[in-house]
């Protein structure tokens, strides 16, 4: 048989099966379940009748009512069996990432194949497959995708035992995760051939519309969430209770928080504070209540106020997308998809790249979360940074760098691409090579004799001057690999660099996160002229 009329066959007979496996059970009469969206917006109770043409019908109060699998999952003994489900590629992990991002990415990759991407339930709560069809649905079958969304500690197990060829984790591998899947001949799970960024997920402190309160310290928020805040006048505020709403002990979203809020001494809720199982149900208590206070992410805050934060060295961290693409913005996560070496095919890899591309940014965008792309801002005289270098208290010496660095910045406005370093190295971290292939992207489409000044920072350990002078040369090293990834496509962009230190901190220096922040490269543009 010919190769290409095998594939075909192949592709035809595994459609087929799988087609199967999700055949409708019979129509019989059952007892209650429960549909429920990952977002919020449907949860419905009802006698299961029937599941049909991809839709559940169940009948309430209303009559009967018929919803799409793809939007919800079904729980409750009397759901539908489906049996068995097989794919061509399995993806399983984070909850966040699986029914938060997969399914709208699912369908971005179908439309960017020029494909129809079908989603069908499995009766499993949490996944769904989707299935690829060429030519918008009048082609060949090109691939179906099963989507199992558990935790992210589970994207590694089903790596390591090789169910799964991508796992899905809203948090960064861990050293013993990467060191078990090397050894079973995984390879660097850690090297960018195997771990891809494809978005970010801010945390937001959110009150009620109503509430004067804009602006609250690490140290406020640490007091509110310990109990030892309890009135809103502490914080500026008027004099009534405050009402804390809080998730369980275990929920990742909670870790995220109190991380960036605690360290590693975060308390137990408190007796009276009301808990929430999901980030809308906290939007939704906090909305409800003008004296609550409350975290969700990024896509979630539904009206609430959101509030800006100040460090315990005074810097303003917003919660906007420009302060989470340039990390400087304390209470975020990284969403991360992984794969093994020794595993990913063609196939496999061709979702990653579209994943991690900026093909991908709008659906990101849609399903609430912070994609990669490339912000661009003016800074402005009367911020906070303009307003730091205008310090009077500093020496003659280390004053003169700032208004130096001040005189430069009038005329250029910031990207938020920003390069860091891994920690005693020269090598950029997990996002360089991806923010170099952007940057080179989002240059490559401005006017010819642009201005572009790469800026480089330090911490403050070690001598004023010896932190100028490797500042300087990252600055340096950064604009050489940019010039060579890119080549003559940025031959009409004019680069400069600068170093300038420990001056002008994006974060504290007190503990090694903090300083990885400040060790930086920032990209500067010149300013948009009229």
């Amino acid at each position: 048989m010919d190769l290409t009329v095998y594939k075909k066959y192949k592709n035809l007979v595994s459609s087929f099966a799988l087609s199967a496996a999700l055949i409708t059970p019979a129509a019989t009469m059952a007892g209650e379940v429960t549909l429920k969206s990952a977002d919020g917006t449907v949860n419905l109770v009802g006698e299961f009748i029937e599941f049909t043409d991809n839709n559940y019908v169940i009948r309430t109060g209303l009559g009967d009512l018929r919803i799409s699998a793809s939007r919800v999952s079904c729980a409750g003994a009397d759901c539908p069996d489906f049996g068995s489900t097989d794919a061509d590629i399995t993806i399983a992990g984070s909850d966040a990432i699986g029914t938060g991002v997969m399914p709208l990415l699912m369908s971005g990759y179908g439309a960017y194949l020029g494909a129809e991407a079908t989603q069908t339930a499995t009766g499993v709560d949490g996944q769904f497959v989707t299935e690829m069809v060429g030519d918008e649905g009048f082609g060949d079958p090109m691939g179906s995708y099963l989507i199992s969304s558990t935790s992210s500690g589970d994207a590694f197990n089903a790596l390591l035992d090789r169910s799964a060829q991508v796992g899905m984790s809203a948090r960064r591998i861990t050293p013993d995760e990467a060191r078990a899947l090397r050894a079973d001949g995984a390879g660097n799970m850690v090297s960018t051939d195997s771990e891809h960024i494809i978005a970010v997920d801010s945390l937001v402190v959110i009150t009620h519309p109503s509430n004067p309160v804009k602006t609250v310290t690490l140290e406020q928020l640490r007091g509110i969430y310990n109990g030892s805040i309890t009135n809103w006048s502490e914080v500026g505020g008027e004099n009534a209770p405050i009402t804390l709403v809080d998730r369980a002990v275990d929920s990742g979203t909670r870790e995220t928080f109190m991380n960036g809020v605690f360290g590693d001494q975060a308390p137990a809720p408190l007796s009276d504070t009301i808990l929430v199982a999901d980030n809308n149900q906290m939007a939704a208590q906090v909305n409800a209540d003008e004296n609550a206070i409350g975290f969700v992410g990024y896509a979630f805050q539904r009206g609430a106020s959101a509030l800006s934060l100040v460090n315990d060295c005074g810097l303003t961290m917003t919660p906007d997308a420009f302060s989470a693409r340039t990390s400087e913005y304390a209470l975020q996560r990284l969403m991360y998809l992984y794969t093994r070496d020794d595993t990913a095919d063609e196939a496999t890899m061709d979702f990653i790249h579209y994943a991690e591309s900026s093909a991908a940014d709008e659906v990101i965008g849609k399903a609430g979360f912070i994609d990669l792309g490339i912000d661009r801002r003016a800074q402005s005289l009367d911020g906070d940074r303009a307003r730091a270098l205008l310090n009077p208290n500093v020496d003659a010496y280390e004053g003169g760098f700032m208004r130096e660095m001040l005189s430069q910045m009038v005329d250029y406005d910031r990207l938020s691409t920003t390069f860091r370093f891994r920690t005693g190295s020269q090598n950029l971290d997990e996002r360089g090579l991806l923010n170099m292939q952007r940057l080179a992207d989002y240059l490559e489409t401005q006017e010819e004799g642009t201005k572009v000044m790469f800026v480089g920072f330090t911490d403050d350990v070690g001598a004023f001057d010896s932190n100028r002078s490797l500042s300087q040369s990252r600055a340096e090293q950064v604009r050489a690999e940019l010039s060579s990834l890119a080549g003559d496509r940025l031959a009409g962009i004019e680069m400069a660099t600068a170093g300038y230190g420990e001056i002008a901190p994006s974060a504290c220096n007190t503990s090694e996160n903090e300083r990885q922040i400040n060790r930086r490269v920032e990209v500067w543009i010149e300013a948009a002229k009229g």
